[in-house]
């Protein structure tokens, strides 16, 4: 089969195109002919060195979790597909996965399947950012109806669909984003747009029960400012959430950071909200494998809403 690999960490420019041994599923896994991969950016952040880096140990290795495609075998035990269903998923985060490639094995139970509504190359850009939305919202924080909900890069990849997710719980939600982009976050139902680079977004929103911050830095620590004294900071990426957490702590507001898991039930649950026409997976612009590193610049530029997807077709 045909595999983005790298030999070391760096640019874009280490991941090239190879080839390796179609994978056998073991027990209670299956094994996926992968139409569509997800491109994020722990990708990139792997790649270069940081992200998942130390969990995947020296190159070579293959980065990507998200995938969509069709079950080609099942192991032995596994009950929830059949060859042939289509599904999506996110195996093994943050242990390799092997997303950019043509096959992909994984537990039966890291994947979900695919909803009629939702295309591959959509269905690909789902699951680790859904996932991550899905997480925040519903596990961590427990959103309800009218409370009022921040999401720092409301257009991005985990935000876009953190808005949509909010809106379904019956959050009031407001979103940050550049104005050439909140003509899409009306479109996705979000109540109140800020751009953030015309003001300071602590000045122009009112107190918030969450904020879900996935910028980090400095962002996350003025984002204390707009929450209620009862409220809670999500911190995305949690490798930059230390200094918000500290300074949370300091005024004794809540603060959490998190990094997302495999969730079949968390996939069938965003497959409902999909079904029901309450989510959309927007993407931005689609590479074929042998592109990965293309799509690695254009993911790095941080410019891009929705999401980026590989194709293998």
């Amino acid at each position: 089969m045909r595999v983005i690999t790298q030999l070391s960490t760096g640019g874009p420019e280490v991941l090239e195109l190879g080839e390796a041994e179609i994978p056998q599923p073991l027990p209670t896994e299956i094994r996926v002919r992968v139409a569509a991969a997800g491109v994020n950016p722990v990708d990139w952040k792997t790649r270069a060195g940081a992200g998942m880096a130390a969990v995947l140990g020296p190159p070579p290795f293959t980065v990507g979790w998200d995938v969509a495609g069709t079950v080609d075998a099942v192991g032995a035990g596994v009950t929830r597909f059949a060859v042939g269903d289509a599904v999506f998923g996110m195996p093994w985060f943050p242990r390799q996965a092997g997303g950019y490639a043509e096959f992909v094995t994984g537990p039966s139970r890291h994947f979900a399947h695919r909803p009629a509504g939702l295309s591959e190359v959509e269905a690909a850009g789902l699951p680790l950012a859904g996932l991550t939305a899905w997480q925040c919202l519903t596990e961590i924080a427990a959103v309800q109806p009218g409370q009022r909900v921040l999401v720092h890069a409301a257009a991005g990849g985990v935000g876009h669909l953190a808005v949509q997710i909010a809106k379904a719980r019956g959050a009031f939600v407001v979103g940050t984003a550049s104005v050439g982009k909140h003509h899409l976050l009306h479109d996705l139902g979000i109540d109140e747009a800020v751009d953030y680079r015309a003001e300071a977004f602590e000045k122009a929103i009112e107190p918030v029960d969450l904020v879900l911050d996935l910028i980090g830095g400095d962002v996350a620590v003025r984002s204390l400012d707009v929450l209620h004294p009862e409220g809670r900071l999500l911190c995305l990426p949690s490798a930059a959430a230390a200094d918000a957490l500290a300074a949370a702590a300091e005024r004794g507001v809540r603060a959490t950071a998190m990094l997302v898991e495999p969730d079949g039930d968390g996939l069938e649950a965003l497959a409902r909200l999909v079904e029901d026409r309450r989510l959309r997976v927007l993407v931005s612009e689609t590479f074929p494998l042998e592109r990965a590193s293309h799509a690695h610049r254009a993911g790095e530029l941080g410019r891009t809403a929705g999401k980026l997807v590989l194709t293998t077709g």
